[in-house]
This record gives structure tokens, C-alpha cells and sequence, in this order.
């Protein structure tokens, strides 16, 4: 009996430790990012602007959110997941909370998680400041000061500085600051011209990367501006329908001037390490070619009314289609949540013309 036990207690040894190993293997990769702070505009926004009582640039409404997992609107501009959901799944880690939602239930900021925040906000710009529509990007990195600060003391500055060194700072924005230059009579028009406005965006994002930075920051994820003239409200303004040239133009000049920027700060601080997506030539592939990745429809919004379905916004009287899967754009500006899937997936470990110096995957291993 004593033999027959003793076998019985190695057998189930045997399985325990087989178990924890393969829950290591399925694990340890994703242990490397402790958490993700998310920084942006609504590519990327999970509910912070359902917080702001003045804001019209809400998506806390159907048919947003026909299918998230609840099947319910969440705040987030997409018909399910966004970018942010999708990137906290590669690493093991739940989609941080939005930042405003810490403040609305009353909580201290010592309650947020520390696997991560989502500062993001819908219709945030770099230069662009709407204060009662959007969190600017610079107030975004004003509200991490106060998690940095209550990381600090739960953590101690050690540990905190440990933290934040392996966690991702990803910051997605550009976009409306250029829609909003190239409104007719913009002021932003008024003041600088096309290639001043770009440059400024470039470099004040820099600024602010240097301030994450000495608040522990050390791996950036950082997206480039996509094709956003070729999104469906961009197209209605032309007779066939084809993208807007000007748009695109200035968002690759933006494109341009940032990536050199970004090297020089590496050089300045080399502890800093950054995986630069190129949104804009993903999109630009996936418009080229969309029947690789299953799209039929690259022109018209899945969500909405009128001409390309972009003559009005994605609202509960708003007409949608049965197969968004087929669909790149969910509304007139957004991206359907296949596609969001879709240029994670690139971003993390696609091939190679997407990221620079290195994918995300590297980046978080490093």
C-alpha cells in the first residue's frame, strides 16, 4: 500500500510539475511587459471621452460595439476591439482602464492597475487642443504624471523605475491635427505654413516623449500617420471618389520628418529603445491589394448614411453592414476591428518594411 502511494504521489508530482512547466512556456514571454500605457486619439481611445460631459466625440452609443464581446458600446470607436485591446492581448496583459473612469468612481489613482492606463482620447490631436471635446496629448502625459507619482509610492522608486523600464508606452495621434489644418480657413492654415505645421507636430511629440522619459518611460511604441486621406470622409469631397492627394502628402512629410527625430533621441538617451510603425504604408498595401487580407470594400463605411456612407456618423439611425470583416473603414474615419487586429498583427511581428529599427515583439523582449 505504502509502495502503491508513493507511486501515486510521484505520478501527481509528475503531472504538477509537467503543468507549471508548460504554464511557464505559454507565459514567461508575455511576463516581460508589465504593463502598457496607451496614449493617443480615438484610434486607440477605450472610453476615457464617455468622461467628458461636453464632448460630442463620443462612440458610447450603438451600433459601436456590435462585436465587442458584450455586444455593447463601449466608448470605443469600432464596431468591437480597437488597436489597444488587441496589442494587450499579444503580451498576456487586460487592456488598461481609461484614466477617466479612475476618476469618476472616486477612486485614489493608487487603485489603478499596474499593468497599465489608457489615457487615449477621440478627436486628440499633438498641436490640436479642444479642451472640452478631447484630452490634448499634452494633458495626456499630464494626467501620467499623477500615475508615475502614485507608482512611485506603491512601489517605491526602485521598483517603479523597474516597472516602467519594461513596460510599452504607446502613443497613436497625428490624424487630427492634420484633418483640422486642412479644414477651409483653418487658423492652424493662417499661422504656418503645410511644412511648419508638420515640423511642429514632429517635434512637440519629441518633447513629449522626453518627459515620459523622465518619468521612467524607456520602450516606445510609436505609430506614424496613415493614409487618412483616404478615408471615406476624405473621399466624399471627390467626384469619383478617389483620396485626397493634399492629405496624404503632408501626412507623409509628417511621416518623414518624425523618423529622424526619433533616431536623435535614441542617440541622445540610449537607454531609450522604440519599434516606428508605418501606418501609412500598411494601409497603403492593404489598399492596394485588400482581397490578401479578405476586404472587398476599401471605399465605403460599414457604418453610416448618405455617400460612402460618410455624409453622416455611425449612430443608432445609421444603417450598417452584415459582414464588417469585409470592410476596412467601420465608419467614416475608423477602421473596422478586423483591420485594427490586422495592423497589431504587423506591428508585432509582421514583415519587416513595417517597423523600424525593430517590431514590437523585439522590442518588448529586450
Amino acid at each position: 500500500m505504502a509502495n502503491m502511494a508513493n507511486k501515486v504521489l510521484l505520478k501527481f508530482a509528475t503531472s504538477m510539475l509537467l503543468l507549471c512547466a508548460l504554464l511557464f512556456t505559454s507565459t514567461c514571454s508575455c511576463q516581460s511587459v508589465p504593463g502598457i500605457y496607451m496614449l493617443g486619439d480615438s484610434l486607440v481611445d477605450v472610453g476615457n471621452n464617455n468622461h467628458l460631459p461636453l464632448s460630442v466625440a463620443k462612440a458610447n452609443f450603438p451600433h459601436n460595439g456590435i462585436d465587442f464581446p458584450t455586444g455593447k458600446a463601449t466608448g470605443r470607436f469600432s464596431n468591437g476591439k480597437n488597436a489597444a485591446d488587441f496589442l494587450a492581448e499579444k503580451v498576456g496583459l487586460p487592456t488598461g482602464p481609461p484614466y477617466l473612469s479612475l476618476l469618476s468612481k472616486e477612486q485614489d489613482l493608487g487603485d489603478a492597475p499596474i499593468t497599465g492606463v489608457n489615457f487615449a482620447s477621440g478627436g486628440s490631436g499633438i498641436v490640436r487642443d479642444t479642451p472640452k471635446q478631447s484630452i490634448s496629448l499634452t494633458q495626456q502625459v499630464e494626467h501620467y504624471s499623477l500615475v508615475y507619482e502614485q507608482l512611485v509610492q506603491k512601489l517605491g522608486s526602485t521598483g517603479a523605475q523597474t516597472h516602467l523600464a519594461k513596460s510599452l508606452f504607446m502613443i497613436v495621434i497625428g490624424s487630427n491635427d492634420l484633418f483640422a489644418y486642412f479644414k477651409n480657413n483653418s487658423d492652424a492654415s493662417k499661422i504656418y505654413t503645410p511644412q511648419q505645421y508638420v515640423d511642429l507636430m514632429a517635434s512637440n511629440l519629441i518633447q513629449l516623449m522626453k518627459r515620459l522619459y523622465g518619468m521612467g518611460a524607456r520602450k516606445f511604441v510609436v505609430t506614424g500617420v496613415g493614409m487618412i486621406g483616404c478615408c471615406p470622409r476624405q473621399r466624399k469631397h471627390n467626384a469619383t471618389s478617389e483620396c485626397k492627394e493634399d492629405t496624404n502628402y503632408w501626412s507623409t512629410k509628417y511621416n518623414d520628418g518624425l523618423k529622424p527625430l526619433l533616431e536623435n533621441l535614441k542617440l541622445e538617451s540610449p537607454d531609450i529603445n522604440y519599434s516606428y510603425f508605418d501606418m501609412y504604408g500598411a494601409m497603403g498595401d492593404l489598399i492596394q491589394d485588400p482581397q490578401k487580407y479578405g476586404i472587398t470594400e476599401i471605399k465605403e463605411a460599414c457604418c453610416g448614411l448618405g455617400n460612402l456612407k460618410a455624409d453622416f456618423p455611425c449612430t443608432p439611425i445609421s444603417k450598417y453592414c452584415s459582414n464588417r470583416n469585409d470592410h476596412l473603414f467601420w465608419d467614416f474615419y475608423h477602421p473596422t476591428e478586423m483591420v485594427s487586429n490586422l495592423n497589431i498583427d504587423l506591428m508585432y511581428n509582421g514583415p519587416k518594411q513595417y517597423t523600424i529599427p525593430i517590431n514590437v515583439e523585439q522590442l518588448a523582449e529586450l
